[in-house]
């Protein structure tokens, strides 16, 4: 099954960053963002990757063209104009990379690379976040509601403690952090039916998929949502670049489910 990364936009509430590279390409532990997203897909069994692109596409094409020489040890010999690599440094990705237009919105950029779906059930995340999500369970969910799309629901913490106090002033209990009024939100990690395609008719490009078509077919009772209560970040602004890179040097990263 293939796996469609929107990774085309500005990132302008990083632009600390982003002014000099595409947002997927920020870096965690010396690896792009985007690299920590393909690798916890691939080390569930799904290395088929779609990349829509856009802002700086060309940064990420680079990136995976020179991706076996700037990973590994090597030595040149300028006189005989041979190359020796030293304990190369593999993927198990595959990676269809799509220029899907500087400007283009979310549905568009599904739109633009339908050609490269082969009419089947895919994948579809951003390019900005990560989990310890099992993708098993949830295509196993998307498969017994039968809906032509399943997204990954969560819940974010809530951004200060609560006080819980009585009518005479007294604090009765102190709640650090509580989730955030019981309120899910769209986490992204879908999986979708290629049928979604025929609600992505004419021009698409100044759609967003979130605010047209995802809400058409909810509306047609076609949307159903896997309960995520494990770890999930997205990598919004800076405070959220930096929480991920101290997970990360921590050793702690709950996303990093491979070896």
């Amino acid at each position: 099954m293939k796996v469609v990364i929107f990774a085309g936009g500005l990132g302008t509430r990083l632009m600390e960053e982003t002014e000099a590279r595409p947002k997927p390409m920020v870096e965690i532990g010396g690896k792009p963002i985007l690299w920590h997203i393909m690798k916890l897909y691939e080390a569930q069994g799904f290395n088929d990757f779609v990349v829509c692109l856009g802002y700086k596409q060309a940064m990420i094409k680079e990136y995976f063209m020179n991706y076996y020489y700037t990973n590994s040890d090597i030595t040149i010999d300028l006189s005989s104009n041979s190359t020796e690599v030293h304990q190369p440094t593999q993927e198990n990705f595959k990676v269809t990379l799509v220029d899907t237009g500087y400007e283009t919105n979310t549905a568009g950029r599904l739109k633009r690379v339908q050609k490269y779906l082969n009419g089947e059930r895919f994948m579809l995340t951003y390019g900005d976040g990560v989990s310890d999500i099992d993708l098993k369970k949830v295509l196993a969910f998307h498969m017994e509601k039968s809906k032509m799309l399943t997204l990954t629901s969560i819940q974010l913490p809530g951004k200060f403690g609560n006080l819980d106090i009585d009518e005479n002033g007294n604090v009765l209990r102190f709640v650090e952090k509580p989730e955030d009024d019981g309120v899910w939100i769209n986490g992204g990690f879908m999986i979708i039916e290629p049928s979604i395609f025929e609600h992505l008719q004419g021009d698409m490009d100044d759609t967003q998929f979130e605010k047209g078509p995802l809400i058409e077919i909810t509306k047609l009772n076609q949307v159903a949502t896997f309960k995520h209560y494990g770890f999930w970040k997205c990598m919004d602004a800076m405070r959220d670049k930096i929480e991920l890179e101290e997970l990360w040097n921590s050793g702690n990263a709950p996303w990093k489910i491979w070896k």
